[in-house]
């Protein structure tokens, strides 16, 4: 009988994102934090599977944000170079807090020492993921994929509640050579936020998920195989309650931990050389969140303040009191909200990020399921609940300037709220969509 030839066919690329010379380092407020060297360098890291008649590219970027002008232009230049349709093409982040600004938040702009996002940077970034991109489509060669489910709550969970929700799953894709050939790439999803190093670190780093794909590149994959990172919906779930100090030490502990729960499902990986690949999307027209007056944006940014130092002065734990200010961050950033909202520039950041972009990229059995912006796990956990087989990637094609939240975040007065653009009633849009967009493709 005549041998079937490989219908999967996988490429991979690297290309450098780390910043020459100095930068602000973005995602904490109101501390100047210029680097003082790289711990590790950024990068894009791509893969490209074609098969059963379809093709998918997905590009993860060692970044904090790809707004959506930027993953747009992207999209299209690989697109015109390659022939791969835009809508088959991913572009994230992992959404590190230790790399240059990449988006001008409105929220930020009465904080002075956050410096605007650098458009040299911003276009030479955009040039490394293009040729990234059409490097990955230009090397695919004959393959086969491996899908597994790493499971982990050593990393983190909710930051709210310990015990609130969170998604211990962490979908992991492998491509390698056809007949059990070298690794192409391995690819993660992790509903994590890569926020060990705080403000008190001024070197580049990639955070915890450096560390895990050392670990993997040293255990399993050889150094030179590309890692790819996609951030899960995160928006409520970080290290605080786990993390034993914020340093690089830590991201290394719990990098190794989240790395060895990969190694343990790795035996799982059920590879196969044949595996349907397809993509599809839709347009979310977004509602913005309502803004309060002057008034009473400047009595909740007091009565925060007042929350924070009573926690101090009564030697609160640790995690409460981080909590607590970055309530204090949210209530400055809706009162810069509140006054953008009067002067046209919150109308404008509107516009910048709606509509948003849905996207599914089946693979297999699987459907990876990219929503821009960072969302409160809540949403993911009902696709996944009501879709078996989808997997979240969120911050992808674009960003929301900030979280999309649940009701009762927003009730509560959560710093994600308060920081919030757009309503928390988009989420349940987001989720409604997503599952008519996956229904479509059945």
């Amino acid at each position: 009988m005549a041998t079937v030839p490989p219908d999967l066919h996988a490429g991979a690329a690297v290309r450098d994102l780390t910043p020459r010379g100095s930068v602000f380092l973005y995602g904490y407020p109101h501390v100047a934090r210029d680097s003082t060297g790289v711990h590790d360098p950024l990068q894009c890291m791509a893969l490209f599977l074609s098969g059963g008649g379809g093709q998918a590219l997905f590009l993860a970027n060692d970044l904090i944000h790809v707004s959506k002008r930027i993953a747009g232009g992207v999209r299209r230049a690989i697109a015109a170079a390659t022939g791969v349709a835009e809508e088959a093409i991913v572009v994230s982040a992992t959404h590190t807090h230790s790399g240059p600004v990449i988006v001008d938040h409105v929220s930020n702009a009465a904080d002075a020492t956050v410096p605007k996002a650098d458009p040299a940077y911003i276009a030479w970034a955009a040039r490394q993921m293009i040729d990234a991109g059409t490097e990955a489509v230009c090397t695919a060669r004959p393959a086969e994929i491996g899908l597994a489910i790493a499971r982990t709550r050593a990393i983190g969970g909710n930051r709210h509640d310990p015990a609130g929700p969170a998604d211990s799953e962490v979908p992991v894709l492998v491509a390698r050579a056809t007949g059990g050939g070298a690794p192409i790439a391995a690819m993660l999803v992790c509903a994590m936020h890569p926020t060990v190093l705080h403000e008190d670190s001024t070197l580049v780093s990639g955070d915890f998920p450096h560390f895990v794909r050392r670990f993997l590149q040293e255990r399993v994959l050889g150094p030179a195989c590309p890692v790819l990172w996609h951030s899960g919906a995160a928006g409520n779930q970080s290290p605080r309650h786990v993390t034993r100090g914020n340093t690089f030490a830590e991201a290394r502990r719990l990098g190794e931990l989240l790395g060895q729960a990969v190694l343990d499902a790795w035996p799982s990986l059920a590879f196969s050389d044949r595996a349907a690949i397809a993509a599809r999307r839709a347009q979310v027209a977004l509602t913005p969140r309502a803004m309060p007056g002057d008034a009473e944006a400047q009595r909740a940014v007091a009565v925060a303040r007042e929350t924070f130092a009573r926690l101090g002065r009564e030697g609160a734990p640790r995690a409460a009191v981080r909590t607590a200010e970055c309530d204090v961050f949210g209530a400055e950033e809706t009162a810069e909200l509140a006054r953008a909202a009067r002067d046209g520039r919150f109308a404008a950041a509107v516009r910048e990020c709606s509509p948003a972009e849905i996207q599914v990229i089946a693979v297999g059995p699987w459907k990876f399921v990219c929503w821009p912006g960072e969302f409160f796990v809540e949403y993911a956990l009902e696709v996944k609940r009501r879709a078996p087989g989808a997997q979240v990637i969120t911050l992808a094609n674009g960003e929301l300037q900030a979280y999309i939240v649940t009701p009762e975040a927003d009730a509560r007065n959560f710093y994600e709220a308060r920081n919030a653009l757009f309503a928390h009633g988009n989420g349940p849009r987001f989720v409604d969509e997503t599952l008519a967009l996956l229904a479509a493709m059945r």
